[in-house]
């Protein structure tokens, strides 16, 4: 799916802190622009990637478990806690989506690791999301549009750093990212009715 041209869209990744009080409407005010220059699309797929079996990972399917249970309107959810999506199934789900939502505007969500800084960033890019690069996994690439969470510290024994980050910063960031992508599709598919009468 290309960009409609007629839309004005940041070009560069727009990031910012999960604890800031106003990360939430800062990331769906991005997500809304970002998701319009895509217009027409029938509906919004999250590919939400990651494990259970590693905390640092599980950020994805915490996505997807928390969206299932928001139902946000004309989204698509795949990658749970029930049902993960990894790099075991990753080309089959990619292939399930191209079949069964041709027409439909992606967004993969994953973790990632970084610098100390930047540990607890969560940003949205244009263009599809690399899994696995920080880990150095060859794995397909899939997405419209990205969002990652920075969860732990980058550069050396991946695999123990993303075993041993902190659940509390998982589920924190992944509620933020959750919501921003709940208020993003309403505003969406819903742009009359207002969201203050929703609860979330």
């Amino acid at each position: 799916m290309k960009r409609n041209p007629f839309f004005q869209t940041p070009s560069s990744p727009f990031k910012i802190e999960y604890t800031r009080d106003d990360a939430i409407d800062a990331l769906t005010h991005d997500l809304n622009k970002r998701m319009l220059a895509y217009r027409p699309f029938t509906e919004v797929v999250t590919l939400c990637i990651g494990t259970d079996r590693s905390t640092g990972d599980a950020l994805g399917p915490l996505v997807g478990t928390r969206l299932q249970k928001l139902y946000p309107p004309g989204m698509q959810i795949y990658g749970t806690i029930d049902e993960p999506v990894h790099a075991v199934n990753l080309k089959e789900n990619i292939e399930k989506i191209e079949k069964k939502h041709p027409y439909a505007l992606v967004i993969a969500v994953d973790a990632c690791l970084g610098q100390f800084n930047s540990v607890g960033n969560i940003t949205i890019s244009h263009g599809p999301l690399k899994p696995g690069a920080g880990v150095k996994k060859e794995l397909p690439e899939v997405g419209n549009l990205h969002i990652t969470g920075i969860v732990n510290i980058g550069g050396f024994m991946e695999y123990f750093v993303l075993q041993n980050t902190r659940l509390s910063i998982v589920m924190k960031m992944a509620d933020t990212i959750a919501h921003s992508l709940y208020k993003s599709s309403y505003q969406l598919f819903h742009p009359k009715e207002n969201l203050a009468n929703v609860k979330l």
